[in-house]
């Protein structure tokens, strides 16, 4: 496997101000600026803060750098075997059919979902289908996968290990969480015939570690936090390496946008932004009220990305006010009538999605956020599986170019898959891979 890094183009996507709205579309009455329906549950849109903003700041174990998944280990995990990928701001992973890209993807949920508190049987639904194909079982019957990642922040590098047991029965057998160069949670299967494991967390007090029994179809990581007390240094390196491992792993939102389901009008309301995003006018009639200045970074991903001129994304309302259908305002030479984004292709849909997806937030996602840990102190992560599907190379690039220059700023981090064959000139152009890298999954395959 071979890791190469590169940069956005220098361009820019900046709104262009100044132009006539075209005629409303039939049946359609052009947005008056106004906010239908309830008020928004989450707030206003929220603006995150500057990196450099997140330091020093916050309270507790979480002060410093937001924690942020660096690596990803796929030890035995469907196609994978003792790959270790790499994650920056944006990471694109590329490959044939067949790679392992989706699959990495899918570690990356599993380990989301783990650390948000699910169960083995929520996070795992198709466990028997990612125990590699050559696993072959032991003598007791026993055939299971392993992953694990590394989360950066404030404690410094945490890595955290697991097993997982498929077959005969879905169970935890063994974690391991380590960091500052000592291991601090090791958890192991000592009886088969229970539902647990045995636990031990670094202690250092009148004892070395402490020893209790967890159960085997959750995250140990995610439950330290509510077993240790913090009463010695010990405890307390304990807990800072865990609360950092769950922050880092819990703000995902696996995004897929559907054109398809895109298409028709939508009711008027507040609501977040669906994973498919079916929603898709339902949300931009919610940011254009509430965030003008992402509205119009939109706007200009669209004059950047779609056929013909592009003066604004703008919404028709049905004359009760009950629907909102989001359209494509033309001004050029002359006023030119405004496109339902009923009539764009799949590629331009996909590209505005995507667009909306990493200029929004955790309050406009349909997603859980870390409500107990400040919105300074964390890291939005977007899986997009298959990020070029129907895209063009002119949409690929402004899509990346948007993405390098959001998730520079460390708020937000992408980690999408795309063909073998995509050119992916904003990704592969000279060399930062400290913003983007692109990871090949295709010259190692076995």
């Amino acid at each position: 496997m071979t890791t190469t890094g590169g940069t956005a183009p220098d361009r820019t996507y900046r709104p262009t101000a100044g132009r006539t709205p075209g005629p409303a579309a039939p049946g359609f009455v052009p947005s008056q600026g106004r906010a239908r329906g309830p008020a928004p549950a989450t707030g206003p849109l929220p603006v995150p803060a500057p990196a450099s903003a997140a330091r020093g700041g916050g309270r507790g174990p979480l002060t410093g750098a937001r924690p942020a998944v660096t690596e990803l280990r796929l030890s035995a995990f469907g196609p994978h075997r003792g790959n270790v990928l790499p994650l920056a701001p944006v990471t694109v992973l590329r490959g044939p059919s067949g790679s392992g890209k989706s699959t990495a993807l899918r570690a990356y949920e599993v380990l989301a979902l783990l650390g948000a508190g699910a169960g083995l049987a929520e996070a795992l639904p198709d466990a028997a289908d990612l125990v590699p194909e050559r696993a072959r079982p032991d003598a007791q019957g026993r055939r299971g996968f392993r992953i694990g990642c590394t989360v950066d922040g404030p404690a410094g590098p945490v890595h955290l290990d697991l097993a997982v047991q498929v077959e005969p029965a879905l169970r935890i057998v063994g974690e391991r969480l380590t960091g500052q160069g000592r291991t601090l949670l090791t958890t192991a299967l000592r009886d088969p015939g229970r539902g647990t494991v045995h636990a031990e967390w670094h202690t250092a007090g009148s004892t070395p570690v402490t020893r209790a029994p967890f159960p085997d179809d959750l995250l140990g990581t995610a439950l330290l936090p509510l077993r240790v007390a913090g009463k010695t240094q010990g405890q307390r390196d304990v807990l800072a390496a865990a609360e950092q491992v769950v922050v880092g792993l819990r703000s995902v939102f696996p995004c897929d946008p559907r054109p398809r389901r895109m298409r028709a009008p939508v009711p008027v309301g507040a609501g977040r932004l669906r994973r498919d995003c079916r929603n898709l006018a339902e949300v931009l009639h919610r940011t254009a009220h509430e965030c003008a200045r992402r509205h119009a970074r939109l706007t200009a991903l669209a004059a950047a990305a779609c056929a013909g001129p592009v003066s604004a994304v703008g919404l028709r309302e049905t004359a009760d006010g009950s629907l909102v259908q989001a359209v494509l305002e033309r001004a050029h030479r002359g006023s030119v009538p405004a496109t339902p984004l009923s009539r764009l292709g799949d590629g331009e849909l996909r590209c505005l999605a995507l667009g909306l997806v990493l200029l929004t937030g955790p309050g406009v996602l349909a997603m859980d956020p870390v409500a107990e840990v400040p919105q300074a102190m964390q890291t939005l992560t977007v899986l997009a599986d298959g990020l070029d599907r129907d895209l063009d190379v002119r949409q690929a690039r402004a899509l990346l170019a948007l993405a390098a220059e959001i998730c520079a700023s460390g708020h937000l981090r992408l980690v999408a898959t795309v063909g073998e064959g995509t050119e992916l000139p904003a990704a592969a152009a000279a060399g930062d891979a400290d913003v983007v890298s692109v990871v090949d999954l295709g010259r190692d395959r076995t």
